[in-house]
């Protein structure tokens, strides 16, 4: 993998609690920024997709029926 340097600011209180967190899992800052890093990008890229394929769905006039929205609410407030 090509690995670059990336730098950003950062206030002291997080950093201090992201060198605790190194610290605790006996790795590196770097390590602990990648894993967050990574574990963002899954995330937002997941989020992402499922916003694209609803307005798929919305386009292509893909929508619930009235009685099945009902129904899940009924169910929510049980």
């Amino acid at each position: 993998m090509n690995k670059q340097t990336v730098t950003f600011r950062l206030d002291a209180q997080r950093r201090k609690a992201l060198d605790a967190i190194a610290a605790g899992l006996d790795r590196d800052r770097s390590y602990v920024l990648n894993e967050a890093i990574s574990n963002y990008l899954e995330v937002h890229q997941w989020q992402a997709g499922h916003i694209k394929e609803g307005l798929r769905q919305a386009n292509a006039g893909m929508f619930a029926k009235e009685a099945d929205v009902a129904a899940a609410f009924r169910r929510r407030r049980k």
